[in-house]
Formats: C-alpha cells, structure tokens, sequence
C-alpha cells in the first residue's frame, strides 16, 4: 500500500467545508483536527458531505468525554462520511485534564486502555447486536436499551487509533487499538529504538501482526521551495522548542543527547521568554526533530524516517505553506514512497 498523507483541516467548523474541497485539490489523502480553541468534531462533520477525503480527529481528547460520546460522535461521522472517518484518541496532561476540563486523571495508559475498549465495545454491541457488558477501573457500561441504539452502521465500525509517544502507551496501543499516531516531537531514532520496539511487543502480546495496526507517522515539516520560503519554515522551531519544555517529551531529547536543554526550556516557558526558547533551538535539532528542506528533500526524509509505516500527517507549524507549496510537497512525498521522483518546482513526475 502507498503511503497516505493527511494534513490539517480547520480549525473552526466555519471555514472547514470550503477548506476541505481546496485540500482534495492540493492532492492529499486526508484531513485531521485536532482539540484547540475550538471542537475537534464540527469541522468534519461540516467536510464530510462536501468532500472524498479520509477524516480523522488527531487527536480528540479521550478522558474529558464518556465512552459513549466518542462512539455517538464516530458511528454518526462514520455514516456521515460513507466509512471514511477515524476516532484518534489522546490523553493531554493531568493539568489540563483536571482543571480545564475537570476530569478525572489516573494512571494515563490503564486509563486510555479502557476507553478504547469501551469504546469498541459499545460500537461492537451496536454493529453485532453483542450485549454491552463492559465494567472497568474508569467506567463502566452495561446499559444500552433500543431508544439509544443506532443499529449497525452500513459502513462498519469506525478505527479507533491512540496517539502514543512513549514505549508503554505505543505497547498498549499495539494491543487493544486499531491503529497508533505516533506524536510529531519525534526522531529517527526514538522511533527506532524506542517507538518500533514496543509496538512490536503489543503486537505479540495480543497475538496481532502488523497487518492489524494502521501505523501513522506525525511529522513536524519545515519546507521550502526558495531561500525566502526555508527562512519562514524556520518558524517551525518555536514548535520545538514549546514540546522540548514539557517534561514527558525529554525521552526524545535523552536519546539524542540532548536531555539537558529540556529543564532550561521548561524554566523559560514559565517566564513566558518563547523567544529565548526558540533560539535554544539549533540546525541540528531542527532536522533530527523535525525535516527542513526543499520538497523533494523532505519528502525523501519522510520516507527513509517513516516509510514502513501506513501514512503520515504533516504539520506546518508557525509558517503559511501555501496551497501551490503544500501541492508540491504532496506530489514529492507521493512520488518519493513510490520511487518514482519529481520535479520539486512544478510538482511533475519525471
């Protein structure tokens, strides 16, 4: 299977119809949201009807909403959509948890264990007619009667995905869900020595191969066509530079050596100096965190980074890469997972 591209769609329900038919033109596969100032749903349910491409939530909050929620809003996006849509599921961290949405907050990956199973669960009983008997540490749901049941949706049931970072969250993935979106503060090698490792182990701890699991990479991407569209690429840094302060991203820094920058940025972001931070931020960092290049260099990154895994979601984070740049890095990603190249400036095969 080729590999798929998905970038982002809207972030408010407002612009998001009009967003999606101008992205199916770009080339892309499909479109994801995700939670910001505004809800991680609306805006597919608004590109649903006027487009054919894959839809994703990436990620929508999982503990804040009940198990139910989720499936209500999957299975009706799900039909919306005619099959094409996947419930990615996150966790946050306990404070935005707590007291943003006041939540409850446990022990995070037993926590999200149980949402996707119940989740499934719930979709199973409405798809198969299996009697809903799911009982957990975090919630239970043993009640569905026929005034709430929507019957088997013609499409199947939705995919239900995780975004996982670190081993124990991507080993518990592995298991239960039917696909990972691998964080975007990433490198080749974190997800080599890290990442890959515990996937492999979920997936013989629940007795699944890799067939199983639809494996989706994020990626930070710092793109360019001319010396003028790389310089505001490098606008991508601050991006960096905000995961590298979060104290659960410094694995990825420890295994590049560079564990001892995360405290530093950690103590700036509490003073609210975001510059300082970006410029803590070197070359080096930048393309082993994220890939900077032109779009043929970029797309070849992405491929020997992340070719074996099923698609890639790409993110341009703190710069416009305008739809003409996004078309070409599209056409060079397409053209670099099948070995066929192109010419970066018109977007071509050759």
């Amino acid at each position: 299977m080729p590999l798929k591209i998905d970038v982002m769609l809207a972030n408010s329900v407002v612009e998001a119809a009009d967003r999606a038919r101008a992205l199916e033109k770009v080339g892309v596969d499909g479109v994801f949201t995700f939670e910001n100032s505004h809800d991680a749903f609306f805006p597919l349910v608004a590109a649903a009807p006027v487009c054919s491409l894959d839809l994703m939530t990436n990620v929508a909050l999982a503990f804040p909403r009940s198990p139910m929620h989720l499936a209500h809003a999957a299975h009706d996006l799900q039909l919306l959509s005619k099959g094409r849509f996947r419930l990615g599921l996150g966790t946050q961290i306990r404070a935005h948890i707590e007291k943003r949405f006041g939540a409850r907050w446990g022990k995070p990956v037993a926590q999200m264990r149980e949402w996707v199973l119940a989740t499934k669960a719930i979709l199973d009983s409405w798809q198969n007619g299996t009697r809903l008997d799911f009982r957990g540490e975090y919630t239970t749901h043993t009640l569905m009667i026929p005034t709430f049941n929507p019957g088997p949706n013609p499409y199947g049931p939705p995919k239900v995905l995780v975004g996982a970072l670190g081993p124990r969250m991507n080993q518990m993935a592995a298991e239960v869900a039917d696909g990972i979106l691998v964080m975007p503060f990433n490198s080749d090698r974190h997800m080599r020595t890290r990442t890959m490792p515990a996937i492999e182990a979920g997936l013989a701890i629940a007795g699944r191969s890799r067939s199983d699991l639809e494996l989706t990479a994020e990626v930070i991407v710092a793109v360019g066509r001319d010396d003028r569209e790389l310089a505001a690429a490098r606008a991508a840094t601050s991006l960096l530079a905000f995961y590298g302060s979060t104290p659960s991203y410094r694995p990825v820094l420890d295994v590049e050596g560079w564990g001892d920058l995360q405290p530093e940025l950690n103590a700036l972001s509490k003073r609210g100096e975001w510059a300082a931070m970006t410029k803590l931020i070197s070359d080096d960092m930048l393309r082993t965190l994220a890939v900077y290049g032109t779009p043929d260099e970029v797309a070849a990154e992405i491929v020997a980074r992340y070719g074996h895994c099923d698609r890639v979601c790409a993110y341009f984070p703190g710069y416009q890469a305008g739809d003409d740049l996004l078309a070409d890095f599209t056409a060079a990603l397409r053209a670099a997972a099948t070995g066929s190249g192109t010419d970066a400036a018109s977007g071509a095969s050759r």
